[in-house]
């Protein structure tokens, strides 16, 4: 039996794909534990009995950690690393090494956006693994060879980090374990060549599926066998600038309502605050006793809804994409910020889907991309392409296994 630690940023989108490996460890009868600046949302994802060390660090979302919406390119990303990675490491640190002292873990399995976990990890000398969940990370690695400011300043980042927190003499890319790199998707849908930077020891698992707990109610009788069904979803980061897209894409599926029928997922009520008031049930979702073209719902069971819809419409989230193509489904992808635009590029040159603008799209143009992806065979022919692809990879399994192996392959820790 061997003890593994998963150190993770208060991240829904981070958390889900090691669920499932952590649950898989679990049960070949190994140690699982976390390490976590937000206990609670680890616990939610993962189940109560999750045994969760809490680390202090900044939140993303709430008042004192909101990025402002207008923020783009470089800016998001300076201030991303600035204000947010950077600053998370730091905090988590003291966190992690009582984690490590206290569960004696044989493997850290640290997140790519918990530097904590590595750093720490290679202070303390024990083995540590990365756990990738966002393939864009090795596209944005390989990228910095053509930017070489950009780099200066990254390295400079990850260097003065390294003093505070982890071991001056280390040589290792807090990002990228010079053990093992779980990367949670497939070359099919990332690209041949990606993450050439980071050696042979990337493990391409594909999606980490596993079921979730949910408080989602879902009225699976409103659903229309006759009808293509759309899904529409921003994930669980963008609901502070999702107003006029969600408009845009309820007016764009009510418009084909002969042949369509739309879930939109609105965790914020924006479209209520647009003027569907009056339509709101007690619980401030649409009722979908009274309409039967568009439901709207502050929640939903992803996973098993994924299973009855034909396209989904989304902002190019790592995870919803990946669970989106594990179901063989297109999608038409309209990227925010982060990771999104490089996901979103992914998924267009894989040919499992169409990109729109997400400031600029009208309903005319998203209904136009819809129909190509319900209707245009090329689209759900790739999605299938990777679907297969991924289910072949072994997800958590293969993921447990890659652990299990860097576990019995490495000495006996000694702390310096």
């Amino acid at each position: 039996m061997s003890g593994f630690l998963f150190v993770v940023p208060p991240l829904v989108g981070h958390i889900n794909p090691t669920v499932g490996v952590a649950a898989e460890l679990t049960a070949r009868g190994h140690r699982v534990a976390w390490a976590s600046a937000d206990p609670g949302l680890v616990r939610r994802l993962a189940g109560d009995e999750a045994v969760v060390f809490p680390c202090a660090g900044p939140v993303l979302t709430g008042e004192d950690g909101v990025r402002p919406a207008e923020l783009r390119g470089p800016e998001a990303l300076k201030f991303l690393w600035e204000r947010f990675l950077v600053p998370l490491a730091e905090a988590m640190a003291p966190g992690v090494r009582a984690a490590i002292g206290e569960f004696g873990p044989d493997v850290v399995v640290a997140d790519q956006q918990a530097f904590a976990g590595g750093l720490v990890a290679e202070r303390l000398r024990v083995p540590w693994a990365t756990s990738s969940t966002t393939s864009a990370e090795f596209t944005f690695a390989d990228a910095l060879t053509g930017m070489p400011k950009v780099a200066d300043w990254l390295n400079t980042l990850l260097h003065d980090l390294r003093g505070h927190i982890g071991d001056p003499s280390g040589t290792a890319d807090p990002r990228f374990s010079p053990h093992l790199v779980l990367a949670f998707s497939t070359p099919e849908l990332v690209g041949p060549g990606a993450g050439a930077g980071a050696g042979d020891r990337i493990r391409w698992v594909g999606p980490s599926m596993a079921t979730r707990p949910t408080s989602a109610d879902f009225p699976w009788t409103w659903l229309d066998p006759a009808r293509a069904t759309v899904l529409v979803t921003l994930g669980t980061a963008n609901t502070d600038v999702g107003a006029r897209f969600l408009a845009e894409c309820r007016d764009a599926l009510r418009r084909r309502a002969d042949r369509v029928q739309a879930v939109i997922v609105d965790p914020a009520n924006v479209l209520g605050a647009n003027g569907d008031l009056d339509d709101l049930n007690d619980m401030g979702e649409k009722d979908d006793k009274d309409d039967k073209d568009v439901l709207i719902r502050s929640s939903v069971p992803q996973l098993p809804l994924l299973e009855r819809v034909d396209a989904v419409v989304c902002h190019a989230g790592h995870n919803t994409v990946c669970e989106a193509l594990w179901h063989g489904v297109p999608l038409v992808v309209a990227p925010i910020r982060d990771d999104q635009p490089v996901v979103a590029g992914q998924v267009v040159d894989a040919g499992a889907g169409i990109r729109v603008r997400f400031g600029r799209v009208t309903a005319p143009k998203l209904g136009a991309a819809i129909d190509a992806v319900l209707h245009e065979p090329g689209y759900r022919a790739a999605a299938e392409r990777i679907r297969t692809a991924f289910r072949a990879a072994g997800g958590a399994r293969a993921a447990a296994t890659h652990l299990e192996e860097l576990a019995g392959a490495t000495p006996s820790k000694e702390a310096p």
